[in-house]
């Protein structure tokens, strides 16, 4: 049975912890779908993987193309789709739009915005009446990075609180869970035990509700790791090694035989 997002408030009321990791095409989003993912989220962190240096310049069209791939590789988890900078902050008008054209051309079954400020609120509010569900997150948003960089938020009492607001806002505008990324571990607890939707943490600690790494990171794929992430195999190096001995048995006369 395919995972859902009344699902996933279950498995928090349940004590049980939610498994996430991103993905951007067909074979590794079988793969994560095969190893009991729970939820796949095809994360605007796409635009590192397709060569830029923030999450900025990606565009919807972009998002939607590697969304459909995913959503074609997966039978089992939810998938979320972020959308990217620009495309629903102007207005609730473009927000619906944008939310819409993900939902219908990729079948994925959620969107996932960033920030819990009102008008972020108001948005979101708008986009679950219309019967789309949305996946909030607060702290850490990349794609303020220039208004508030890359470093762990949250640290001083009024940004702990605010970041705590936040939460509570999205919760009451309808969104089915909060990502809360590089945050202070206790905040982000105070955070999960208030909420009635699951949190789901990404350098937040272990006290939130499930967890989400990029998978280019844990695979060891990642040119630059975040301070939080934990890499189980170095894929970057198994990679290099084979295409090298490809290389030598080719032109040595090795291959093929």
């Amino acid at each position: 049975m395919s995972v859902t997002t009344q699902q996933l408030t279950r498995w928090k009321q349940q004590g049980r912890t939610i498994v996430a990791l991103t993905a951007w095409d067909y074979t590794i989003a079988q793969l994560l779908d095969i190893s009991g993912v729970d939820l796949i989220l095809v994360g605007d962190s796409l635009a590192v993987i397709l060569g830029y240096e923030t999450t900025l310049p990606i565009t919807l069209d972009e998002m939607i193309h590697h969304a459909q791939a995913v959503r074609r590789g997966v039978k089992n988890a939810l998938v979320v789709v972020d959308l990217p900078f620009l495309t629903y902050q102007e207005t609730i008008s473009q927000a619906m739009h944008s939310a819409g054209r993900v939902l219908k051309e990729t079948g994925a079954q959620a969107v996932k915005l960033e920030g819990g400020y009102p008008a972020m609120v108001s948005a979101i509010t708008r986009l679950v009446e219309a019967g789309i569900p949305v996946m909030g997150h607060v702290g850490l948003t990349p794609q303020s990075i220039h208004q508030l960089g890359l470093g762990q938020q949250g640290k001083t009492q009024e940004a702990g609180e605010r970041i705590f607001n936040e939460a509570i806002a999205l919760e009451k505008a309808g969104v089915f869970a909060i990502v809360l990324e590089h945050i202070p571990t206790k905040l982000a607890l105070q955070i999960t035990q208030e909420l009635c939707i699951p949190t789901i943490g990404i350098g937040a600690g272990s006290g939130c509700d499930g967890q989400v790494l990029v998978t280019s990171d844990i695979l060891g794929l990642s040119e630059k790791q975040p301070p939080f992430a934990k890499v189980y195999t170095n894929l970057r190096e198994t990679i290099t090694k084979a295409v090298q001995d490809y290389a030598v048995e080719v032109r040595e006369g090795e291959f093929p035989k």
